[in-house]
């Protein structure tokens, strides 16, 4: 009976960190914590680990800077640009969600700096001046690196791509997840993809949060807002324990669909660490603020300069790894 019973635990375990593990991959989100760190850790290493880094090896996209200290995990303060990939059909893909985030792996916080897709800005290797999603059209994700350096005049350390595509096999293998609409939501500019989603539901399925997160006909601002709340009601979802068993399904859909440049060694240190914490990470967000205009015959997002000072100089107070957790800026601070 107690050989079983540790089965059952270690089984128990493994799952989770599985659990864990995925949900770095789409979003650096947070964990729960049901059972003991040390046979949790044991049972990852010795029955998962190889599995999951073949699995991870699949995913891995070098850009051209990558070196052994890059991929060495210090546990210091790093940066990771979040690109969300709408590939439609033949056309060239656009990074319809673009997300700075510094990572502080001793304070267990995050950072997540959202620059609206439209952003007018400096194209890097194009010498022209667009909207900031067309870099990934052009260069993939080495000029929207580029680009984004640039705008926000800090490194990216790393980088991960999701296709936006896979939200629906991700929400049909849960079960669907809850989303706060009330009202019907819909486009209706001839120019834009049909969607319609009807308000009220008890559970929305892929096809309807993936529209979600496609909504674009009311703000930049609330679009990025959609697409935390959706992110926070995928994870809610996962954390049920009756979804646990559905997590290896989930990391095939995620691992087919995403592309990173940081190592399998480097996410296990981080998953490691941040397991190891006795909270999930807490999470501060922010959106560079501006306002619509246009230019030419072209509606671009253009990018308050005292508030883009602002968030570099947020950006730059997370990254150095001097200062402590008690004085980091926090964006509500902002007058």
């Amino acid at each position: 009976m107690e050989s079983r019973n540790l089965k059952s635990v270690r089984k128990t375990n493994k799952m989770k960190w599985i659990y864990l593990s995925l949900l770095i991959l789409i979003m650096m989100a947070g964990v729960g914590y049901l059972f003991r760190k040390e046979l949790s850790i044991f049972a990852f290493n010795s029955l998962l680990k190889e599995d999951l880094k073949t699995s991870l090896d699949k995913s891995y996209k070098a850009v051209g800077y990558e070196d052994s200290d890059n991929q060495s995990f210090k546990n210091e303060p790093f940066s990771l640009l979040l690109l969300g990939i709408d590939q439609r059909d033949k056309e060239a893909s656009r990074s319809d969600t673009i997300i700075y985030s510094v990572i502080r792996p001793k304070d267990n916080k995050v950072l997540l700096v959202s620059i609206p897709r439209d952003t007018y800005t400096e194209i890097v290797g194009r010498d022209v001046k667009s909207k900031i999603n067309s870099a990934f059209a052009y260069g993939e994700e080495k000029m929207s690196i580029d680009t984004v350096e640039n705008l926000l005049k800090s490194k990216v350390n790393y980088y991960g791509t999701v296709n936006f595509n896979a939200i629906i096999n991700l929400v049909d293998a849960v079960g669907g997840v809850k989303l706060p609409i009330t009202e019907v939501i819909e486009n209706k500019n001839p120019v834009h993809i049909k969607l319609r989603i009807d308000p009220n539901k008890l559970i929305y399925d892929g096809q309807d949060a993936l529209n979600y997160v496609r909504y674009r006909e009311d703000s930049d601002f609330k679009r990025t807002e959609r697409q935390r709340i959706f992110i926070e009601s995928m994870m809610d979802k996962v954390l049920e324990l009756k979804n646990i068993t559905k997590v290896p399904d989930l990391i095939d859909i995620a691992g087919s669909n995403f592309t990173t440049n940081m190592h399998p060694d480097f996410i296990f240190s981080l998953a490691e660490t941040l397991y190891l914490n006795d909270t999930p990470p807490d999470f501060e967000s922010y959106m560079l603020h501006g306002n619509g205009k246009m230019i030419g015959s072209t509606w671009y997002y253009d990018v308050d300069t005292e508030d883009l000072d602002y968030t570099q100089n947020l950006i730059s107070n997370w990254l150095d790894s001097e200062i402590d957790k008690e004085n980091l800026m926090l964006p509500n601070d902002k007058n």
